[in-house]
């Protein structure tokens, strides 16, 4: 595929309409005369549109077209002759007083915070015909089947054979055929993207020769990262890079993928009061960003960046809403993770779910289609609030994270060291789907448990295959003196700190992440999948790899035979779970005591009694499915042993008369025949494992 391929795919130029008397789009915008143009800057005292043409010798010609104020802060106007590919800044006047939060410098050019394309070391809006592509249908995909697949554009084919090198990195490569037909292979549905808005890296990290590579410090909402774009594109300019984004949407959309965005609206890259003024700050200072008490003379930050806006502000909920609109529809993307969503959801110190912003984001029709996924904390009071955002948004489950995590690692290893650790009541909550957080109004199943993005690891903390081989997290190679990153890791290196040769540990370490990614993928919810667990991905102990952007976080295609074997694992684990709709329930169950949807049950194949449920000495349990339209599909059985030694299992008797073992976690590679057994039959199942048996086809439960 070449550039011009992508590019195929992309929205043609429209004819322009008619300039409007009074522009209502915030912007610069094409009409047939010129340019509309609208500015938020309520506290100014005047504002200049400044056109801007390249001198051969690198110098930048500057006209100024001078706004006249309308109503409610803006400023506004029309200009005649303008056309797409023009340079555009903004210089506004008016005071300079910092302490109350008024930053005015005509001296200095700012950028439109609402400009669809960005170029230069000093950022410079770029005007752009953003027409919709016609073309850009969103697949739709329920959320019942959806399975999230979390990558960096960058990171997934930096390093893909079979994508040539001049696509490797970029918005093109990751449409290219190569990496869709291992997506597809794969069996995800959705490639959730880190931050592709335009962005810039912080002084610190410019410093120490680094970049903010996993990009949450934007510096435009509406612009798309040019660097992320293939060579052609970005000499080209922002309407080509733009292009090769509209066509890597419309060719993943093809393929059948959704694609979302990770979108960080809680903050800006002007950091903290002493950071760079890039735009929102030069226009209302006092009005975009939170700060502390009744002035303006600190920022009040819960997102630990130096800055947070404020979504008190009507400017700010329109400008976040605008950018959602404008990708959605324009570009053609199907979702988005809001990134610290609690900072979208508070007035001021406190989160309220039903806060203005989380309201219009279920009130809009589109945007209430679309796939909406909450991080659901900030580091500001009462910043963590799982469970609590309202529909239609589904939210990252951390505790799904933690109880996996404790229960296949930390458990695992007091076991293996002769202590018990926890009982089993919360495993089994997040294998069930979260109900404790996501069964709640409006009823009777709440949002569901689809409305749980469950996941055991992300961009940020350990990779899989580091959960398993550190006990401590190893960032001495972003500079800080391994002062960053968290320390509560839930990790367990399985006796040897990293790289070991040891066939025992290895032979350990492999089958955990078997179970890990088998919980993940088969528990009830909407499962993410970090991008390169799948094949045992290495940082090498780095848990906080924002800052590096080379081999040691690229994902690495040369593997060797056990990444191979974990790769068919991963895929085996997915299309059981695509093709037996029992092990991905779309509601919570009802209570049913002749045919439940959902049942338990100890070693004996006997109900789970509440004194099992709370005795921390019990490791085993088996989780028996049903499918929620019982003519479709199979009934399931999960039986787990976190035990550190076999465990005599009776398979429970209350579903069909024969079982078949579908998947083995002890197993290296999944089955090839599969075995078959009899309800109430005595099976061994080996220490540490879990296995999945589906009810006989002839004999369903």
């Amino acid at each position: 595929m070449t550039t011009s391929a992508v590019l195929e795919h992309a929205a043609a130029p429209t004819a322009a309409r008619r300039c409007a008397d009074e522009p209502h789009r915030f912007g610069v915008h094409l009409c047939a005369e010129g340019v509309e143009v609208l500015v938020h800057a309520p506290r100014a005292t005047a504002v200049d549109l400044c056109l801007l043409e390249a001198n051969p010798d690198g110098t930048w010609q500057e006209r100024r077209v001078r706004l006249h104020r309308a109503r409610w802060g803006r400023w506004a106007g029309v200009v005649p002759g303008v056309r797409a590919g023009q340079a555009y800044g903004l210089r506004v006047h008016g005071p300079w007083e910092p302490s109350h939060g008024l930053w005015h410098n005509p001296d200095k050019l700012l950028l439109d915070p609402y400009a669809r394309g960005v170029i230069g070391h000093v950022p410079l809006g770029v005007v752009l015909d953003d027409a919709a592509d016609d073309a850009a249908h969103h697949p739709r995909t329920p959320w019942e089947t959806t399975v999230v697949y979390e990558a960096h554009v960058r990171g997934l084919t930096q390093r893909l054979p079979g994508v040539p090198e001049h696509l490797r990195g970029t918005y093109a490569g990751l449409a290219h055929p190569e990496t869709v037909a291992y997506l597809k292979d794969l069996g995800v549905t959705a490639v959730e993207l880190l931050p592709i808005h335009a962005k810039v890296s912080e002084p610190a990290l410019t410093q120490r020769g680094m970049s903010n590579y996993w990009g949450y410090n934007t510096l435009s909402f509406f612009a798309p990262e040019p660097s992320y774009a293939t060579a052609a594109a970005q000499e080209a300019g922002p309407a080509a890079v733009l292009a090769e984004v509209k066509g890597m949407v419309s060719l993943l959309h093809e393929a059948g993928l959704e694609v979302i965005l990770d979108v960080v609206y809680n903050h800006t890259c002007e950091s903290g009061l002493d950071g760079p003024l890039v735009s929102w700050r030069g226009l209302d200072g006092a009005g975009y960003y939170l700060h502390e008490g009744i002035g303006h003379t600190r920022y009040l930050d819960v997102t630990g960046t130096g800055n947070s806006l404020d979504f008190r502000s009507p400017a700010v909920v329109r400008m976040a809403l605008d950018s959602l609109r404008y990708w959605s529809q324009e570009v053609g993307v199907d979702g988005f993770r809001f990134d610290l969503a609690v900072t979208l959801g508070r007035r001021r110190e406190r989160f309220e779910a039903d806060h203005p912003f989380l309201v219009a984001l279920g009130a809009d029709p589109e945007l209430a289609r679309l796939k909406l996924i909450a991080e659901p904390w900030d580091i500001g009071p009462d910043g963590w609030r799982t469970g609590q955002f309202p529909a239609p948004m589904a939210e990252w489950n951390d505790r799904f994270r933690d109880a996996i995590r404790t229960f296949w690692i930390a458990d695992a290893a007091a076991a293996v060291h002769g202590h018990s650790g926890n009982d089993l009541r919360d495993v089994a909550t997040r294998l069930a789907g979260s109900a404790d957080m996501f069964s709640h109004h409006p009823a009777p199943d709440g949002r569901g448990p689809v409305a749980s993005i469950n996941y055991v690891t992300a961009h940020d903390g350990f990779t899989l295959a580091d959960l398993v081989a550190y006990d401590h997290k190893h960032n001495e190679a972003n500079g800080e003196e391994n002062r960053d990153g968290s320390d509560h890791n839930i990790s367990w290196n399985h006796g040897v700190e990293g790289v070991t040769d040891d066939a025992e540990i290895l032979a350990h370490r492999r089958r955990t992440m078997r179970n890990v990614l088998g919980t993940l993928l088969l528990a009830s919810g909407t499962p993410m999948l970090t991008a390169g667990d799948e094949l045992g991905r290495t940082q090498h102990g780095n848990n906080n790899a924002y800052c590096l952007d080379d081999e040691s976080v690229w994902v690495d295609w040369d593997l060797a035979p056990w990444q191979e074997e974990l790769l068919a694992t991963t895929r085996h684990l997915l299309t059981l779970r695509r093709e037996h709709p029992a092990l991905r329930p779309g509601r919570f169950e009802r209570p049913d005591p002749v045919h439940p949807g959902l049942a338990w049950y100890d070693e004996h194949g006997a109900s789970m009694s509440v004194e099992r449920w709370h005795d921390v000495h019990r490791r085993v349990l088996q989780m028996y499915r049903r499918p929620q339209l019982p003519e479709v599909g199979r009934d399931a059985l999960v039986v787990i042993n976190g035990a550190a030694n076999p465990v005599r299992v009776t398979l429970t008797s209350a579903g069909g008369e024969e079982f078949t073992l579908v998947w083995d976690s002890a197993q290296e590679t999944p089955p090839g025949e599969c075995e078959r057994a009899d309800a109430g039959t005595t099976v061994t199942v080996p220490e540490l494992s879990m296995r999945v048996y589906l009810s006989s086809p002839d004999h369903p439960g």
